[in-house]
């Protein structure tokens, strides 16, 4: 027996939930697809585990920054404590409030792993190892998200490394720690279990931290990272790894050896596509999904494929997954409204923001916050750029904000169109800094018109008048 709905979404996740809210708030009927926990990687072992981690050891560090807190916050980290919030904001790995919030907007949860079987045709195997037959009337929306990826390594199966997934969720401190990547996960995952307590090398193959943002991005976080006790080793890298006991040894490549509790592996993600049955549909198994503007997969006829968040590999990033579902969401209802596209609300039928005014905070100390281009990113683009740069301890709110505030920003505009192309700052809580810096990229607001954009006085946003005193000042070409 088949059962047909309007929408089939594959996979819980934040994406795929965003996705059924805006179908079911059309009246669609939708039925969501989850073998593992609803909520999916994001709110157990991704974006919520991680930050409840790195959010004390931050808060700890403010108040040993200013005069007065700093001679009544004497003592360290209770890691117990640490390691308990970390597992509330995780809901203990139980998925009952996520399940609740489904079922509140009517939309239909099916437990099991699902893969395409064809035009518009879902198989879900269930866990009790029955199979489904689910049929789509108007779309099915792959949302299965990224997975880790492990390199082939001699002896990495049998040593149970790390993943992203174990990093945020283990239930103790290991004594030692290699970390090996100097990406976003490798970079926050040595800040907060060196912060706990642990002993931590980060490995990195080339020669910098964080290397598709600003260069003084990663220089600022590799010199954060030794200042709070981490080894660093840049063009260093892992010939194998062995396990003994509770020891684990990872060889180096070109001699050296490194012994520790654990080892983790943040060396880059795969799509969660390689059970999925796209060859069903023309597409090869374990594929990123490519897809258009408004999340339709190209390449398969008809149009009621799509696909958003990681799986599509736009943008990695938990924040512009949801932003995807919603875009899919409204299109899918638009479609099958028989609507123009352009009529949906606020302008949501395509996903712009994937490319130009993509914000990310990398959450180590100091913090990260960029949105859009780099200034290198820009110049390779052909587009003529003006560069503006300011130390954020001089401004006048940082240096109320910390005793010896350290920090920096810049400001990536196209000379001839007078528009931000890009921002990046650096520095303790330049997070909540990063949305005017987005408004400004999206919006294509003309620096022009920044300039009566008062900032309030004294705050650390007053950065904002400095760059654009620095921009005034830069000799005409």
């Amino acid at each position: 027996m088949t059962t047909e709905y309007d929408v089939i979404v594959l996979g819980a996740g934040p994406t795929g939930e965003n996705v059924a809210d805006r179908t079911r708030a059309a009246g669609l009927r939708t039925a969501v697809v989850e073998h593992e926990l609803v909520g999916g990687e994001c709110s157990y072992w991704a974006c919520m585990p991680s930050k409840a981690l790195l959010r004390p050891p931050a808060a700890l560090t403010a108040a040993r920054a200013v005069a007065g807190s700093r001679e009544a916050a004497t003592g360290g980290l209770d890691a117990a404590a640490v390691l308990a919030r970390r597992d509330s904001f995780a809901s203990h790995w139980k998925d009952d409030g996520q399940v609740s919030w489904l079922d509140g907007i009517g939309a239909e949860l099916i437990r099991g792993a699902g893969r395409l079987d064809g035009d518009r045709r879902v198989l879900v195997r269930t866990p009790e190892g029955g199979e489904l037959a689910l049929t789509a009337r108007h779309a099915v929306v792959v949302c299965t998200g990224s997975r880790a990826v492990l390199p082939e390594l001699p002896g990495l199966a049998e040593a149970r490394p790390w993943t992203s997934r174990e990093a945020t969720s283990w239930p103790t401190v290991p004594s030692r720690l290699v970390v090996v990547g100097g990406g976003v996960v490798g970079v926050e995952m040595a800040t907060a279990w060196r912060a706990l307590g642990a002993e931590v090398v980060l490995l990195v193959r080339g020669q910098a931290l964080l290397p598709k943002l600003e260069p003084f991005a990663g220089e600022l976080v590799a010199a954060g990272l030794r200042a709070a006790g981490v080894e660093v080793r840049f063009d260093t890298e892992p010939a194998a790894v062995h396990r003994d006991g509770p020891q684990v040894t990872v060889e180096l490549a070109g001699g050296g050896r490194l012994v520790a509790e654990e080892v983790l592996f943040a060396t880059g993600r795969a799509p969660r596509t390689e059970h999925l049955g796209l060859a069903s549909v023309g597409l090869r198994d374990g594929d990123w999904l490519a897809v258009d503007d408004s999340c339709a997969v190209t390449g398969v006829p008809g149009g009621w494929l799509y696909a958003a968040g990681d799986v599509n590999h736009r943008a990695l990033l938990t924040h512009q997954g949801k932003y995807q579902g919603r875009i899919a969401g409204a299109v899918i209802a638009a479609r099958a409204a028989g609507r123009p596209l352009d009529t949906a609300p606020w302008g949501a039928h395509a996903a712009t923001a994937d490319t130009a005014a993509v914000p990310q905070v990398v959450f180590t100390e100091p913090e990260v916050a960029a949105v859009g281009l780099t200034a290198e990113q820009a110049e390779r683009a052909g587009r003529p750029v003006l560069v503006a740069d300011y130390q954020l301890g001089q401004v006048a709110g940082a240096a109320l904000v910390a005793d010896d505030y350290q920090g920096r920003a810049r400001l990536v505009v196209d000379r001839e169109r007078r528009v931000v192309l890009g921002a990046t700052l650096v520095g303790p809580g330049v997070g909540e800094l990063l949305h005017a810096a987005t408004v400004a990229v999206a919006g294509q607001v003309p620096v022009d018109r920044l300039w009566h954009a008062v900032p309030a006085y004294p705050t650390v946003s007053e950065i904002w008048l400095r760059l654009l005193e620095t921009l005034r000042d830069l000799p005409a070409e």
